[in-house]
């Protein structure tokens, strides 16, 4: 092993200690990509699951449960709950749950006012 003086008067240097700091940092570094990464898919699917969701609440109060699910499917997102209620005024509400992922979102949409 080699130890260097530095040239400032400091305490001596080893120039093996650097290789240990970079593969450190290299460590940190990778683990912080991966926690972004990871980040980005799940907010991916957050939207693209509240997206399906809009679009099948709005295909359930038309077609029902089977229009809500086939375009669930078509958005890429499986459907989970469904639920139709008719208003006083014979307005039909529909509430829908889908998953995409890890990712759930619901929506609700109505023909009424």
């Amino acid at each position: 092993m080699v130890v260097r003086a530095s040239v400032d008067g400091g305490p001596p240097t080893d120039p093996g200690s650097i290789v240990l700091v970079m593969a450190l940092v290299l460590v940190v570094a990778g683990t912080l990509a991966h926690a972004v990464a990871d980040l980005g898919v799940a907010m991916a699917e957050r939207r693209r699951a509240q997206s399906a969701a809009d679009a099948s609440a709005l295909a359930a109060v038309v077609g029902g449960r089977s229009a809500a699910a086939r375009v669930a499917a078509r958005n890429g997102a499986a459907l989970v709950v469904v639920q139709l209620t008719t208003g006083a005024e014979g307005a039909t509400t529909a509430t829908v749950e889908v998953a995409v992922g890890d990712a759930r979102a619901r929506a609700r949409a109505t023909d009424g006012p």
